[in-house]
């Protein structure tokens, strides 16, 4: 299957690059009117400078980090990107902002966590992309990743109302949008940009007049391991986990394999080791564990309460996953077993508002986001998965904001 979506994808990105190459062209055109003599042509040396003359302003300096954690702040008035540096010990030193050139958005009725979702910043590393939701503008940036340091690539409409989730798969990106019954739309990775995939958009057909809203919408769009799925949490709008195959081109199939778990309110997934899921559940508090099958539908393997309120958010790190429960200011943490089998592990306090969470990518490091007073607590993960507290740090204007990456 993906042999046939890169193929398509390729045919794509040869299309574009020639329309690239056609602008570098006419941009190096211009260039040639800049005619030097040969080298043995004799010349009077240049005049020199005026003497008010002022050099351009300094190159910037190279990257300092190859390891930055980035936090988006969801702010209305404008969001951005924050990058940070990770110490030695995981403690976070602050190295730029950067405007996503978008607002932020505030579902009705949120408090801690304006987007109510997963994922709302996600890193495609294959591309070195950092993709970054602006529900409050309908529109996704796009930055290129270098070291600690973001270039804004692309500003792009989200193909619906209210994005909140992004998902990344061997060049398909696709993006949740909460609002209006909530959608997906299809996009493919060229140069650095995004490209929507014509016929990929799929509405989720959910009921747009429930209130509250940050309860009845969707919580995340993610890929299965093998890229061959994407599946959609609807949290209360259905209490489902709707499943969609992907197929030739990157499109998905005209509807998904709808898994109803009622009651329960699906919020984030993750997955495990082995390829098997893990959803957390905001309405009984818990966290299940399900093996996702080829046509779609899933099964229940193991199911653990978290004895906390509002468990909404999870992150894995080898054989433990983190559960963020907002409305205790608490990680669940979770061991992770032989066939999907799920332990409790214990329980970490964290700043009020525990929201979404990230690993570091040397699996040494975990951060977490807390909605109420917009920070970062930061963790050491020992190797048996416990958790010691290294610091926290304030995101300037990220008060309600979600959205985390380490690499």
């Amino acid at each position: 299957m993906r042999t046939i979506i890169r193929a398509g994808l390729a045919f794509a990105a040869i299309a574009a690059l020639f329309a690239v190459t056609a602008g570098a062209a006419a941009a190096h055109d211009g260039r040639h009117g800049d005619h030097r003599g040969s080298s043995h042509e004799h010349h009077h040396p240049a005049p020199p400078p005026p003497p008010h003359h002022h050099p351009g302003p300094p190159p910037p300096p190279p990257y300092r980090s190859n390891h930055p954690v980035f936090v988006q702040t969801d702010n209305t008035a404008g969001n951005q990107v924050i990058a940070y540096d990770q110490g030695r010990d995981g403690s976070l030193t602050e190295v730029g902002a950067y405007r996503t050139e978008g607002l932020g958005g505030e579902l009705e009725g949120s408090v801690v966590d304006h987007l109510a979702s997963q994922a709302s910043l996600a890193y495609d590393a294959e591309n070195r992309l950092l993709y970054a939701v602006n529900a409050g503008s309908n529109t996704v940036s796009v930055f290129a990743v270098s070291g600690d340091r973001l270039f804004l690539q692309q500003v792009i409409g989200s193909g619906g109302s209210f994005p909140v989730s992004v998902a990344v798969d061997d060049g398909l990106v696709y993006v949740l949008n909460a609002e209006a019954g909530g959608s997906l739309q299809g996009y493919r990775v060229a140069f650095g940009r995004l490209f929507p995939i014509p016929g990929s958009a799929r509405e989720l057909g959910l009921d747009a007049t429930e209130t509250p809203r940050f309860t009845h919408t969707p919580g995340q769009v993610a890929f299965s391991p093998d890229g061959s799925q994407v599946l959609v949490t609807t949290k209360a709008a259905g209490s489902d986990i709707d499943v969609f195959g992907v197929q030739a081109f990157g499109r998905l199939s005209a509807a998904p394999v709808v898994n109803s778990e009622p009651g329960t309110v699906p919020f984030a997934a993750t997955f495990d080791q082995v390829g098997d899921l893990l959803v957390t559940q905001a309405g009984t508090n818990a966290v299940t564990s399900y093996a996702l099958h080829h046509d779609g539908t899933v099964s229940p393997l193991s199911t653990v309460a978290t004895g906390q309120q509002a468990t909404c958010w999870i992150v894995r790190s080898g054989a433990v996953a983190y559960a963020s429960n907002a409305g205790s200011a608490t990680l669940s943490d979770i061991g992770l077993g032989v066939g999907g089998q799920l332990s409790p592990l214990g329980i970490t306090e964290t700043s009020g508002g525990t929201v979404d969470a990230a690993v570091a990518a040397n699996g040494r490091f975990l951060y977490v986001q807390g909605g109420a007073a917009g920070t970062v607590d930061e963790f050491a993960i020992g190797s048996d998965g416990a958790l010691t507290k290294v610091g926290t740090v304030v995101v300037p204007g990220a008060v309600g904001g979600e959205g985390i990456v380490a690499l």
